[in-house]
Protein backbone atom coordinates (compact mmCIF):
# COMPACT_ATOMS: atom_id res chain seq x y z
CA UNK A 1 0.00 0.00 0.00
CA UNK A 2 1.11 3.53 -0.63
CA UNK A 3 -0.01 6.73 0.58
CA UNK A 4 -0.85 9.06 -2.04
CA UNK A 5 -2.72 12.56 -2.80
CA UNK A 6 -4.36 13.78 -5.55
CA UNK A 7 -3.76 17.22 -5.99
CA UNK A 8 -7.14 18.59 -7.71
CA UNK A 9 -10.44 17.53 -7.34
CA UNK A 10 -11.87 17.82 -10.49
CA UNK A 11 -13.49 15.16 -12.77
CA UNK A 12 -9.91 13.03 -13.76
CA UNK A 13 -8.37 13.80 -10.55
CA UNK A 14 -11.59 12.46 -8.61
CA UNK A 15 -11.76 9.25 -11.11
CA UNK A 16 -7.85 8.50 -10.66
CA UNK A 17 -8.55 8.67 -7.16
CA UNK A 18 -11.15 6.15 -7.19
CA UNK A 19 -8.95 3.88 -8.78
CA UNK A 20 -6.43 4.37 -6.48
CA UNK A 21 -8.71 3.44 -3.39
CA UNK A 22 -10.02 0.23 -4.87
CA UNK A 23 -6.08 -0.82 -5.32
CA UNK A 24 -6.08 -0.45 -1.30
CA UNK A 25 -3.97 2.58 -1.19
CA UNK A 26 -4.13 5.39 1.21
CA UNK A 27 -5.96 8.75 -0.93
CA UNK A 28 -5.77 11.97 0.47
CA UNK A 29 -7.87 14.38 -2.54
CA UNK A 30 -6.90 18.57 -2.45
CA UNK A 31 -8.63 20.88 -3.95
CA UNK A 32 -7.89 24.88 -3.44
CA UNK A 33 -11.87 25.43 -3.73
CA UNK A 34 -13.46 24.97 -0.22
CA UNK A 35 -17.16 24.68 -1.12
CA UNK A 36 -15.71 21.79 -3.49
CA UNK A 37 -13.91 19.71 -0.53
CA UNK A 38 -16.82 20.48 1.68
CA UNK A 39 -19.32 18.98 -1.40
CA UNK A 40 -16.76 15.76 -0.88
CA UNK A 41 -16.86 15.51 2.72
CA UNK A 42 -20.57 15.77 2.77
CA UNK A 43 -21.88 13.70 -0.18
CA UNK A 44 -18.78 11.59 -1.16
CA UNK A 45 -19.61 12.43 -4.72
CA UNK A 46 -18.56 15.29 -6.94
CA UNK A 47 -21.87 15.88 -7.67
CA UNK A 48 -21.26 18.89 -10.40
CA UNK A 49 -18.23 16.85 -12.30
CA UNK A 50 -18.74 13.15 -11.81
CA UNK A 51 -22.29 12.49 -10.59
CA UNK A 52 -23.44 9.12 -9.74
CA UNK A 53 -20.18 8.03 -8.89
CA UNK A 54 -19.67 7.11 -5.21
CA UNK A 55 -16.44 7.83 -3.19
CA UNK A 56 -15.49 5.69 -0.22
CA UNK A 57 -16.30 6.62 3.20
CA UNK A 58 -12.70 6.59 4.47
CA UNK A 59 -10.81 8.99 1.64
CA UNK A 60 -9.36 11.85 2.86
CA UNK A 61 -10.41 15.48 1.50
CA UNK A 62 -8.54 18.73 2.40
CA UNK A 63 -7.83 21.92 1.14
CA UNK A 64 -4.26 22.26 3.44
CA UNK A 65 -1.65 22.00 0.79
CA UNK A 66 0.92 20.95 2.99
CA UNK A 67 -0.91 18.27 5.04
CA UNK A 68 -1.43 16.53 1.09
CA UNK A 69 1.77 16.45 0.06
CA UNK A 70 3.56 15.61 3.47
CA UNK A 71 4.41 11.88 3.93
CA UNK A 72 3.21 10.75 0.88
CA UNK A 73 4.47 8.04 -0.92
CA UNK A 74 3.42 9.81 -4.74
CA UNK A 75 1.65 12.88 -5.68
CA UNK A 76 -0.46 13.13 -8.81
CA UNK A 77 -0.77 16.10 -9.78
CA UNK A 78 -4.64 16.53 -11.70
CA UNK A 79 -4.93 20.26 -11.78
CA UNK A 80 -6.34 22.00 -15.54
CA UNK A 81 -2.85 22.19 -17.57
CA UNK A 82 -3.40 26.28 -17.49
CA UNK A 83 -3.21 25.93 -13.58
CA UNK A 84 -0.40 23.32 -13.68
CA UNK A 85 2.75 25.77 -12.88
CA UNK A 86 0.68 28.14 -10.57
CA UNK A 87 0.26 24.71 -8.15
CA UNK A 88 3.36 23.66 -8.46
CA UNK A 89 4.65 26.68 -7.38
CA UNK A 90 2.37 26.56 -4.30
CA UNK A 91 3.68 22.78 -3.58
CA UNK A 92 7.52 22.96 -3.41
CA UNK A 93 8.07 24.00 -0.29
CA UNK A 94 6.02 20.72 0.86
CA UNK A 95 7.54 18.07 -1.49
CA UNK A 96 10.55 16.48 -0.68
CA UNK A 97 13.96 15.09 -2.12
CA UNK A 98 13.12 12.48 -4.99
CA UNK A 99 9.16 12.62 -3.95
CA UNK A 100 7.46 11.32 -6.94
CA UNK A 101 5.10 13.56 -8.73
CA UNK A 102 2.60 12.12 -11.61
CA UNK A 103 1.57 14.60 -14.01
CA UNK A 104 -1.95 13.23 -15.55
CA UNK A 105 -2.92 16.66 -17.13
CA UNK A 106 -2.50 17.53 -20.68
CA UNK A 107 -1.47 20.40 -22.11
CA UNK A 108 1.82 22.49 -23.64
CA UNK A 109 2.19 25.79 -21.43
CA UNK A 110 1.38 28.51 -23.76
CA UNK A 111 4.02 31.00 -22.85
CA UNK A 112 7.35 28.81 -22.31
CA UNK A 113 5.93 26.11 -24.75
CA UNK A 114 7.45 23.27 -22.20
CA UNK A 115 5.11 20.16 -21.72
CA UNK A 116 3.65 20.04 -18.00
CA UNK A 117 6.12 17.12 -16.99
CA UNK A 118 8.71 19.98 -17.85
CA UNK A 119 7.10 23.01 -15.80
CA UNK A 120 6.49 20.43 -13.25
CA UNK A 121 10.60 19.82 -13.11
CA UNK A 122 11.36 23.11 -13.26
CA UNK A 123 9.27 24.49 -10.48
CA UNK A 124 10.09 21.32 -8.28
CA UNK A 125 13.68 20.27 -9.28
CA UNK A 126 13.95 18.23 -6.26
CA UNK A 127 11.01 15.74 -6.82
CA UNK A 128 10.77 13.11 -9.84
CA UNK A 129 8.63 13.13 -12.33
CA UNK A 130 6.32 10.61 -14.32
CA UNK A 131 3.31 10.86 -16.47
CA UNK A 132 -0.08 9.17 -17.06
CA UNK A 133 -2.15 9.37 -20.11
CA UNK A 134 -4.22 7.69 -22.74
CA UNK A 135 -8.01 7.42 -24.18
CA UNK A 136 -9.17 7.97 -20.58
CA UNK A 137 -12.32 9.89 -19.84
CA UNK A 138 -12.96 10.60 -16.28
CA UNK A 139 -17.09 9.54 -16.37
CA UNK A 140 -15.75 5.81 -17.65
CA UNK A 141 -13.08 5.78 -15.23
CA UNK A 142 -14.77 6.69 -12.31
CA UNK A 143 -17.47 3.22 -12.96
CA UNK A 144 -14.85 1.02 -13.65
CA UNK A 145 -15.21 0.56 -17.15
CA UNK A 146 -12.29 -0.91 -18.34
CA UNK A 147 -9.72 1.17 -19.82
CA UNK A 148 -6.16 1.73 -20.63
CA UNK A 149 -3.04 3.96 -20.08
CA UNK A 150 0.32 4.36 -20.15
CA UNK A 151 2.59 5.44 -17.64
CA UNK A 152 5.96 6.76 -18.45
CA UNK A 153 9.05 7.74 -17.38
CA UNK A 154 12.67 8.94 -17.38
CA UNK A 155 13.82 5.62 -15.63
CA UNK A 156 11.96 2.38 -15.96
CA UNK A 157 11.91 1.48 -12.56
CA UNK A 158 9.69 4.90 -11.78
CA UNK A 159 7.55 4.19 -14.74
CA UNK A 160 6.84 0.22 -13.42
CA UNK A 161 5.81 1.76 -10.20
CA UNK A 162 3.78 3.74 -11.39
CA UNK A 163 2.20 1.14 -14.01
CA UNK A 164 2.19 -1.23 -10.23
CA UNK A 165 -0.12 1.55 -7.87
CA UNK A 166 -2.53 2.40 -10.63
CA UNK A 167 -3.01 -1.36 -12.44
CA UNK A 168 -6.20 -3.64 -12.00
CA UNK A 169 -8.75 -5.74 -13.80
CA UNK A 170 -10.34 -2.61 -15.23
CA UNK A 171 -7.83 -0.29 -15.50
CA UNK A 172 -4.35 -1.42 -17.66
CA UNK A 173 -1.08 0.18 -17.97
CA UNK A 174 1.49 -0.03 -20.08
CA UNK A 175 5.31 1.75 -19.85
CA UNK A 176 6.90 4.21 -22.16
CA UNK A 177 10.23 5.68 -21.96
CA UNK A 178 8.93 8.33 -24.52
CA UNK A 179 7.66 10.87 -21.93
CA UNK A 180 8.06 13.99 -24.29
CA UNK A 181 6.38 12.09 -27.44
CA UNK A 182 3.68 11.05 -24.70
CA UNK A 183 2.79 14.59 -23.60
CA UNK A 184 2.58 15.85 -26.87
CA UNK A 185 0.36 13.52 -28.13
CA UNK A 186 -1.43 13.62 -25.32
CA UNK A 187 -1.95 17.73 -25.47
CA UNK A 188 -2.02 18.04 -29.93
CA UNK A 189 -5.01 15.81 -29.89
CA UNK A 190 -7.24 18.21 -27.98
CA UNK A 191 -6.65 20.86 -30.87
CA UNK A 192 -7.74 17.91 -33.33
CA UNK A 193 -10.46 17.42 -31.44
CA UNK A 194 -11.49 20.94 -31.88
CA UNK A 195 -11.50 20.83 -35.33
CA UNK A 196 -13.49 17.62 -35.27
CA UNK A 197 -16.71 19.14 -32.71
CA UNK A 198 -16.68 21.58 -35.59
CA UNK A 199 -16.80 19.72 -38.14
CA UNK A 200 -20.05 17.97 -35.97
CA UNK A 201 -21.28 21.25 -35.65
CA UNK A 202 -21.43 21.87 -39.45
CA UNK A 203 -23.23 18.96 -39.76
CA UNK A 204 -20.46 17.47 -41.32
CA UNK A 205 -20.51 13.50 -41.30
CA UNK A 206 -18.12 10.42 -40.36
CA UNK A 207 -16.09 11.18 -43.44
CA UNK A 208 -14.96 14.13 -42.45
CA UNK A 209 -14.27 12.80 -38.73
CA UNK A 210 -11.84 10.15 -40.11
CA UNK A 211 -10.40 12.61 -42.73
CA UNK A 212 -9.33 14.70 -39.43
CA UNK A 213 -8.09 11.81 -36.92
CA UNK A 214 -5.86 10.67 -39.45
CA UNK A 215 -4.29 13.87 -40.95
CA UNK A 216 -5.01 14.81 -37.24
CA UNK A 217 -1.99 12.07 -36.27
CA UNK A 218 0.17 12.77 -39.51
CA UNK A 219 0.54 16.71 -38.00
CA UNK A 220 1.38 15.40 -34.16
CA UNK A 221 3.60 13.04 -35.26
CA UNK A 222 5.30 15.12 -37.63
CA UNK A 223 5.81 17.60 -35.06
CA UNK A 224 6.37 15.21 -32.19
CA UNK A 225 9.08 13.51 -34.01
CA UNK A 226 10.89 16.57 -34.97
CA UNK A 227 10.84 17.14 -31.39
CA UNK A 228 12.49 14.28 -30.45
CA UNK A 229 9.84 12.14 -30.09
CA UNK A 230 9.36 8.46 -31.03
CA UNK A 231 6.93 7.34 -34.44
CA UNK A 232 5.86 4.44 -32.16
CA UNK A 233 4.39 6.57 -29.77
CA UNK A 234 1.70 8.49 -32.01
CA UNK A 235 0.60 5.02 -33.34
CA UNK A 236 -0.02 3.92 -29.69
CA UNK A 237 -2.53 4.87 -26.64
CA UNK A 238 -1.21 8.14 -25.99
CA UNK A 239 -1.38 9.25 -29.76
CA UNK A 240 -3.84 7.53 -31.83
CA UNK A 241 -5.69 6.26 -29.31
CA UNK A 242 -6.27 9.01 -27.54
CA UNK A 243 -7.32 11.07 -30.29
CA UNK A 244 -10.09 8.70 -31.23
CA UNK A 245 -11.38 8.71 -28.07
CA UNK A 246 -11.56 12.63 -27.86
CA UNK A 247 -12.75 13.34 -31.31
CA UNK A 248 -15.83 10.74 -31.02
CA UNK A 249 -16.92 10.49 -27.36
CA UNK A 250 -19.50 13.20 -26.17
CA UNK A 251 -17.51 13.08 -22.84
CA UNK A 252 -14.89 14.90 -24.56
CA UNK A 253 -15.27 18.83 -23.92
CA UNK A 254 -13.01 19.59 -26.40
CA UNK A 255 -15.32 17.79 -29.05
CA UNK A 256 -18.21 19.41 -27.26
CA UNK A 257 -16.72 22.90 -27.65
CA UNK A 258 -15.96 22.48 -30.92
CA UNK A 259 -19.40 21.57 -31.92
CA UNK A 260 -21.13 24.68 -30.10
CA UNK A 261 -18.05 26.68 -32.46
CA UNK A 262 -19.41 24.91 -35.53
CA UNK A 263 -22.72 25.70 -34.52
CA UNK A 264 -22.43 29.47 -34.47
CA UNK A 265 -21.27 30.30 -31.06
CA UNK A 266 -17.92 31.91 -30.10
CA UNK A 267 -15.07 30.56 -28.23
CA UNK A 268 -16.00 32.13 -25.61
CA UNK A 269 -19.73 31.41 -25.48
CA UNK A 270 -18.58 27.62 -26.03
CA UNK A 271 -16.09 27.32 -23.04
CA UNK A 272 -18.99 28.73 -20.70
CA UNK A 273 -21.87 25.97 -21.88
CA UNK A 274 -19.29 23.48 -21.60
CA UNK A 275 -18.44 24.30 -18.15
CA UNK A 276 -15.04 22.90 -17.85
CA UNK A 277 -11.37 23.75 -18.90
CA UNK A 278 -11.24 23.06 -22.76
CA UNK A 279 -7.52 22.29 -22.47
CA UNK A 280 -7.55 22.49 -26.70
CA UNK A 281 -8.25 26.08 -26.44
CA UNK A 282 -5.04 26.66 -24.12
CA UNK A 283 -3.04 24.48 -26.38
CA UNK A 284 -3.85 25.77 -29.98
CA UNK A 285 -1.74 28.87 -29.75
CA UNK A 286 1.20 26.74 -27.97
CA UNK A 287 0.69 23.68 -30.73
CA UNK A 288 0.77 27.08 -33.64
CA UNK A 289 4.06 28.51 -31.87
CA UNK A 290 5.71 24.64 -31.91
CA UNK A 291 5.11 24.21 -35.57
CA UNK A 292 6.72 27.37 -36.38
CA UNK A 293 9.67 26.81 -33.96
CA UNK A 294 10.13 23.65 -35.77
CA UNK A 295 9.20 24.34 -39.13
CA UNK A 296 6.88 21.97 -39.30
CA UNK A 297 3.46 22.52 -41.55
CA UNK A 298 0.56 22.01 -39.25
CA UNK A 299 -2.44 23.01 -41.45
CA UNK A 300 -5.52 21.73 -39.32
CA UNK A 301 -3.98 23.34 -35.94
CA UNK A 302 -3.41 26.79 -37.87
CA UNK A 303 -6.94 26.59 -39.03
CA UNK A 304 -8.18 26.09 -35.95
CA UNK A 305 -6.06 28.85 -34.32
CA UNK A 306 -7.32 31.09 -37.42
CA UNK A 307 -10.80 30.03 -36.02
CA UNK A 308 -10.62 30.62 -32.14
CA UNK A 309 -8.34 33.42 -32.26
CA UNK A 310 -9.12 35.26 -34.82
CA UNK A 311 -13.13 34.89 -35.91
CA UNK A 312 -12.49 33.18 -38.93
CA UNK A 313 -15.68 31.20 -40.34
CA UNK A 314 -15.56 27.61 -39.40
CA UNK A 315 -17.10 26.20 -43.04
CA UNK A 316 -14.41 28.59 -44.71
CA UNK A 317 -11.77 26.80 -42.73
CA UNK A 318 -12.69 23.29 -43.92
CA UNK A 319 -12.92 24.75 -47.45
CA UNK A 320 -9.28 25.82 -46.67
CA UNK A 321 -8.16 22.87 -45.66
CA UNK A 322 -10.03 20.80 -48.51
CA UNK A 323 -8.36 23.07 -51.24
CA UNK A 324 -4.75 23.29 -50.50
CA UNK A 325 -1.74 22.38 -52.77
CA UNK A 326 -2.41 19.00 -54.02
CA UNK A 327 0.38 16.55 -52.91
CA UNK A 328 0.81 12.41 -51.92
CA UNK A 329 0.16 11.15 -48.85
CA UNK A 330 3.05 9.88 -48.24
CA UNK A 331 5.51 11.26 -49.96
CA UNK A 332 8.49 8.90 -48.27
CA UNK A 333 7.13 6.22 -50.62
CA UNK A 334 8.19 7.51 -54.11
CA UNK A 335 7.39 5.97 -57.39
CA UNK A 336 9.14 3.12 -59.34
Amino acid sequence: MSRVAVIGAGSWGTALSIVLHNNGHEVTVWSIVEDEIKMLEESHEHLDKLPGVKLPEDMIFTTDLKAACENKEVLVLAVPSPFTRSTSRMMRDHVADGQLIVSVAKGVEEDSLMTLSQVIKQEIPQCRVAVLCGPSHAEEVGRCIPTTCVAGAADKDTAKYVQNIFMNENFRVYTSSDVLGMELGAALKNVVALAAGIADGLGYGDNTKAALITRGIAEIGRLGVKMGGKLETFGGLTGIGDLIVTCASMHSRNRRAGILIGQGKTMDEAMAEVKMVVEGVYSAKAAKALGEKYGVDLPIIDQVNMILFENKPAAEAVKDLMLRDRRDENGSFGWE
